[in-house]
């Protein structure tokens, strides 16, 4: 099949690496492993006023004061109550470190050059450019985090003291 390269969101850059797959409802997401500092069991967090839904507040990690982004919020997804398995994957992006709240952490998938396919035009009411594409491993799929436009569009909004 022939295929635009310019249409349509960015490739991955290297077509495989490392991801860290996690869980929003029944869903399984990834991001890319060398952007993950740490995971964290979920604590409370400091609320914000007049910042977007997504962003439930700020957290103090070892004297950084970081912002945390649901991803439910952020995806359009249920909002459910914060379980034992509920964790804070705190990511970095350039200058930037962002908290992101999602359901359960599963495991790293490493991902072949030939496993990835890009995401699916849905349309102008889907933004299938928070994504760099779709995992195939086995029978399961898992959707690729474009996490420099995650973190850059949530965190833009936002009128976080400095």
């Amino acid at each position: 099949m022939h295929t635009n390269e310019t249409d349509g969101p960015p490739s991955l850059p290297s077509g495989s690496g490392q991801f860290l797959t996690f869980r929003l409802r029944d869903e399984e997401y990834g991001v890319d492993l060398l952007r993950v500092q740490e995971i964290k069991g979920y604590s409370k967090v400091t609320a914000l006023p007049n910042t977007p839904p997504e962003v439930r507040g700020v957290l103090n990690m070892r004297g950084a004061v970081i912002p945390i982004v649901d991803l439910r919020a952020r995806f359009g997804l249920a909002l459910t109550e914060y379980t034992p398995f509920t964790v804070i994957i705190v990511v970095t992006v350039g200058d930037k470190t962002v908290g992101l709240l999602v359901d359960a952490v599963s495991d790293v998938l490493n991902v072949g050059a030939d496993e990835t396919v890009p995401p699916p035009d849905l349309g102008a009411h889907a933004d299938a450019a928070l994504l760099t594409g779709i995992a195939r491993d086995g029978h399961r799929l898992v959707s690729l985090i474009n996490i420099d436009r995650l973190v850059g569009v949530t965190t833009a909004e936002p009128a976080l003291p400095a």
